[in-house]
């Protein structure tokens, strides 16, 4: 062996928690199993109620707002380092637990059907794959552990075929009595209910002992031999999942279990227990979690298998008696297949028996970016650089896709967007946000899915740009939209390039303000434009002169004033009030025992920072970037701006190029042509 291989070898083995092993594979008889129950009672819970545990363990974020929702961290894809992380969801994920939490108190849930309903791509799968691995994971710990049995008799030994609980060979009027001890104890906001039968295979030894002792409930009790055993969707032990096939090829032995043909010859009778596999997706699932792909695809015949199972908690297998289960149940479904469910009156008795749950697109540019950022991040483009707002871009497209048009005359898309980020709009409050999401209930379930917008990003990384931007995702994004297949009319396509053009515009204005702070990036400069403006609105506000350096006294110089203001659209009506405000709040500031800071209100800044570049943008000349001689005096002060993007806003020299290049282009258009200038002259 070599060195390394020893090393590696080594970290391996003494990263091997023997403890927890042998913890987690415990065996013991059915007394000490009760002696278990006894000192942690939680050991006894159902499913639903191991599966609230189990989110509240990871715990949660309280909500950012009042009146918010909890963003439950166990959706933040903990175990699988964020890669499956669920953003933008946290209002349909808090009534999932919640139904969840209403389910573990036995109020009625827990004999419903979960059904996740949504357009395709909003994260219905996911957020099932997570509460499987999260389930998984959870009865590993100490926690979450959870016990089975098996009968051992003349010699062989013969598992629960279901892993049901051993509390279940208490018989039933003796339950009551166990509960009320155990209940006493727990201190949890659900009780433990013992219910349901043992399955036919434990039945038929269970009857078997007692005949053989003549009732002697004790002897027979001695023969099981209770074991902890984990959740494992891949060795199909306490997760399930069951997707649909065509209808001809759909079998209810798939939920329920078949016979074991082999077995009929060595026991005789088709109805022995022990010749039948209890094997199907509803068997294998007991105790755990049950997902149905596609729920709504299923032949008629299986949902009446779906209903019994949730309503009485009962299965039906061939040829034998209703059989407990234990379980929770969750389906998932799209649009199209949930309308056919509304119109099928032959479908009453399901609808009735189901809590829909909508999960829709995510509305938030800011969550959007996440679900991006998590596949597209450094580690997965080897070679590839990325511009600054790039995912960001992308996001707002694929946001405003899935809005309604707002309603309020003087509100658009775009600032609506921003309303549902949590940024502000002017004339708009935080609180108004809520009532443009009532005006819009269906909204988010419809729009693009983040797939389409994933894979337009994946076909610019694998082209030959060295540098991914914005302008080249929106361009690959309108180039498939021509032939993407969720594109069902011309009218929808119409609609989505328009978007592209609102998403375009956002960017040409961020790259401009970037280049504008770039090129007025001098903060001395800055600072003594502040101060000058200050003064002279505290002189016009309290009627007094401006003190200039050599000690002359002048009136408020208004023209400097306007010329600052007017960059962010203060109109000369306003500009009293404004006036006002800003000395009250400066003043308030130092009653508070601080010091104002310009760069902390953001108007004032971006103002200062305009009124800065509209003074220097003359002597940079940038508009010659887009002529074929640049003299060299003008490439220096150039590139002295590249340097700035670069350092300010993390572009690198490719794109801060780029973006120099198409500003140059924007500056370019809007200047007047000497024409033009003539004319108006």
């Amino acid at each position: 062996m070599s060195e390394t291989t020893s090393h590696l070898y080594d970290l391996v083995k003494d990263n091997t928690e023997q403890e927890r092993y042998a913890a987690l594979f415990w065996e013991g008889t059915f007394p000490e199993y009760l002696d278990r129950v006894a000192e942690d009672p939680r050991i006894a819970r159902n499913s639903w109620q191991r599966l609230l545990d189990m989110i509240e363990v990871h715990g949660f974020e309280a909500p950012e707002i009042p009146g918010g929702h909890r963003r439950w961290k166990l959706f933040d894809d903990p175990l699988g380092r964020g890669q499956d992380a669920v953003y933008g969801l946290d209002e349909p994920l808090s009534q999932l637990v919640d139904v969840f939490r209403a389910g573990a108190r036995g109020l009625g849930p827990e004999r419903r059907i979960i059904l996740l309903h949504g357009p395709v791509g909003s994260s219905k799968s996911t957020i099932v794959r997570l509460l499987k691995q999260g389930l998984e994971e959870y009865t590993k710990r100490e926690e979450g552990a959870v016990y089975t049995f098996a009968w051992e008799i003349d010699g062989e030994t013969v598992p629960s075929p279901m892993h049901q609980d051993p509390l279940l060979l208490i018989p039933e009027e003796q339950r009551p009595a166990v509960e009320e001890r155990l209940n006493k104890k727990l201190r949890a906001e659900y009780a433990i209910r013992i219910e349901g039968e043992l399955d036919p295979v434990s039945r038929f030894y269970y009857q078997l002992l007692l005949e053989r002792y003549d009732g002697d409930w004790g002897k027979v009790v001695q023969h099981v031999r209770v074991r902890r055993f984990a959740f494992c969707e891949n060795d199909r032990v306490g997760i399930g999942t069951f997707q649909p096939k065509d209808e001809k090829n759909q079998d209810a032995t798939e939920l329920t279990g078949d016979l074991n043909y082999r077995k009929i010859a060595q026991y005789g009778s088709d109805s022995d227990p022990r010749a039948f596999n209890f094997d199907g997706e509803f068997n294998i699932a007991n105790r755990g979690l049950l997902e149905f792909v596609e729920v709504l695809k299923l032949d008629v015949a299986f949902l009446y298998d779906l209903l019994g199972a949730t309503q009485e908690h009962t299965i039906k297998p061939k040829k034998f008696q209703q059989t407990s289960i234990d379980e929770v149940i969750i389906g998932h479904t799209n649009e199209p297949e949930y309308r056919k469910l509304q119109n099928n009156e032959l479908m009453e008795a399901f609808r009735d028996r189901t809590i829909k749950i909508d999960i829709p697109y995510n509305l938030r540019v800011s969550d959007e970016v996440e679900i991006y950022r998590r596949r597209y991040g450094t580690r997965s483009t080897p070679g590839r650089g990325m511009a600054p707002h790039t995912l960001e871009i992308a996001s707002l497209w694929s946001v405003l896709t899935r809005l309604d048009d707002p309603a309020h005359p003087n509100l658009t898309l775009l600032q609506k967007s921003r309303l549902y980020d949590g940024q502000e709009v002017v004339g708009f409050s935080k609180e108004q946000v809520k009532e443009l999401q009532g005006a819009a209930p269906r909204e988010g379930m419809e729009g693009i899915s983040p797939r389409y917008v994933q894979d337009r990003i994946a076909a610019c990384i694998v082209s030959d740009r060295r540098t991914i931007s914005p302008k080249s995702v929106l361009e690959s994004i309108e180039q498939g939209l021509s032939h993407h297949s969720m594109v069902s009319t011309e009218e929808t396509r119409k609609r989505f390039l328009e978007l592209i053009a609102v998403a375009r515009e956002e960017y040409e204005d961020i790259i401009k303000h970037e280049v504008q702070v770039a090129i007025a990036s001098d903060r001395e400069a800055i600072d003594r434009l502040c101060s000058k403006y200050l003064d002279n609105v505290r002189a016009y506000t309290t009627r007094e002169m401006v003190i200039d350096s050599s000690g002359a006294s002048r009136a408020p110089d208004e023209r400097l004033m306007r010329s600052v203001e007017e960059k962010i659209d203060i109109p000369d009506s306003r500009k009293d009030d404004f006036r006002h405000e800003l000395m009250n709040y400066i003043a308030a500031i130092h009653l508070e025992g601080k010091t104002f800071d310009y760069r902390q209100n953001k108007r004032l800044t971006r103002a200062l920072e305009l009124k800065m570049f509209d003074d220097r943008r003359d002597s940079i000349q940038l508009t010659s970037l887009v002529s074929s001689v640049i003299d060299p005096d003008t490439d220096e002060k150039i590139a002295v701006i590249r340097d700035r993007l670069m350092r300010q806003f993390g572009y690198d020299e490719l794109s801060a190029n780029e973006v120099l290049h198409e500003v140059a282009g924007l500056f370019a258009r809007s200047q007047p042509s000497p024409d033009d200038r003539e004319a108006a002259a």
